[in-house]
């Protein structure tokens, strides 16, 4: 099959839209969890509740969002207006503070216990706000244009770039603000004001970056019957392969669930690294530079090559970081572990795209959802929490206790990594069947 090249515009709007996309989704799954333990002492329950919160936001919107943008046969002003609206909620988290709350609600009182409860209330409150503006945008809309837009001989190599940007954001994230005193209100007003600029100034510059690839199809036009389109019985049996590769992907992404919520915690409080970040940085790098070039391994030899070396690159990276703590241990550890997340992001994300109906792929974009987002949402923080139960304490200047991450949650991760591979043998086999239907 020839080749479909894909314009320079085309990646240029993949590579920002991705990148400060994923900027975005590190202020809520991984530094709105710094932001509560830091700033208002929240427990691992607590983060769970605020990461399980989010996800089923993020797959009501997604579900909701996608089949309209389907009927309605657009994308881009979804993308652009929900990247707006996203940064404007962002920047909002600068509102919750100790002192301004506590004026607010609770003028008179001597703890602060009922304050910091009411604060992370609220931003459990706003993280699902800010979910439903950054699900429409990126989850349902930005998805479905890049499945609209690319197909089976570009999709790994435009999956591997969109698969990389997780990390980069990261990298991208706390290597702009690690001079910052993340223990200081002043330094998480910045955070979120300069996050919060710049996903904004993105929606307006979206309006004349991206060209919508989808057409308004007249079987897409009963939207309330379209929303629950891919759980009808007869879809799912025209499309098993997609929806038994979906239950691989939610068990991967349980793996990840499991401990990335509590990933810098780990580095910053257990570990003691208070400069984690140049730990980081050339590790993250690195696997995005291995992912880049990976998503061409899935277009060259499909997806059950490409499947297995990610795996056990992930399984390998929890076992170094489960049995070692020694700084340059730790460093391969969390470079294994990278590269075998992003490359298994950018497989599944490929195979899913290949798998997805065509003309369809708003409402999809909802059942992807269900297996990044929602069941791993859910289900791996709290088994995150649960591991971390029993874990040691420490109580801060103002009398308040926290819990310190330990290594338990790659031996968790491990386990559940190791479950991925229950689903991906029929899958092989699966998709085996239809290269050669005689077997």
């Amino acid at each position: 099959m020839e080749k479909t090249k894909l314009s320079k515009k085309f990646y240029l709007a993949l590579v920002i839209f991705s990148l400060v996309g994923q900027v975005a989704w590190v202020v809520e799954n991984m530094y709105l969890n710094v932001f509560i333990y830091k700033m208002f002492h929240a427990s691992a329950q607590q983060i769970s509740l605020m990461v399980g919160a989010s996800a089923v936001t993020a797959t009501v919107t997604t579900l909701l969002i996608g089949a309209l943008s389907d009927k309605l046969g657009r994308r881009k002003v979804f993308i652009c207006a929900g990247y707006i609206l996203w940064g404007i909620s962002i920047w909002s988290f600068s509102l919750i503070r100790q002192g301004l709350i506590q004026g607010l609600f609770f003028p008179a009182v001597s703890t602060l216990a009922p304050v910091y409860g009411l604060c992370i209330s609220l931003t459990i409150g706003l993280d699902c706000l800010m979910t439903f503006f950054g699900s429409s945008a990126n989850d349902a809309c930005f998805n479905a244009w890049l499945t609209d837009t690319t197909d089976a001989t570009n999709r790994g190599r435009a999956e591997g770039i969109n698969a990389m940007m997780p990390l980069m954001a990261i990298l991208v994230v706390f290597g702009g603000f690690m001079g910052l005193d993340q223990n200081l209100e002043g330094s998480w007003n910045v955070i979120f004001t300069v996050i919060g600029a710049v996903v904004v100034l993105l929606g307006i510059a979206g309006f004349f970056l991206i060209e919508d690839k989808t057409h308004r199809c007249e079987e897409n036009s009963k939207y309330f019957a379209n929303i629950f389109y891919g759980f009808r019985p007869s879809v799912i049996k025209g499309n098993y392969k997609l929806y038994v590769s979906l239950v691989g992907f939610a068990v991967f992404n349980i793996a990840i669930q499991i401990f990335m919520p509590y990933l810098i915690l780990y580095y910053n409080v257990s570990l003691g690294l208070t400069d984690y970040v140049l730990i980081m940085a050339p590790a993250i790098l690195l696997a995005a530079v291995f992912t880049a070039i990976y998503g061409r391994v899935y277009d060259k030899f499909g997806f059950q090559k490409a499947a297995i070396p990610a795996l056990a690159l992930l399984m390998g990276g929890f076992v170094v970081l489960y049995l070692f703590k020694n700084t340059a241990l730790v460093f391969i550890g969390s470079l294994l572990m990278m590269c075998g997340y992003l490359s298994g992001m950018a497989v599944f994300g490929a195979l899913l795209r290949d798998h997805t109906p065509e003309k369809k792929a708003g409402m999809f974009q909802g059942l992807r959802i269900v297996g990044q987002v929602l069941i791993p949402g859910i289900i791996g923080p709290a088994i995150g929490a649960a591991v971390l139960s029993g874990a040691e304490t420490i109580v801060g200047d103002d009398g308040t206790a926290s819990f310190i991450p330990n290594e338990n949650i790659f031996l968790a991760a491990l386990i559940a990594a190791a479950a991925v591979w229950l689903v991906l043998i029929p899958l092989f086999k699966m998709l085996k069947k239809k290269e050669n239907p005689n077997l």
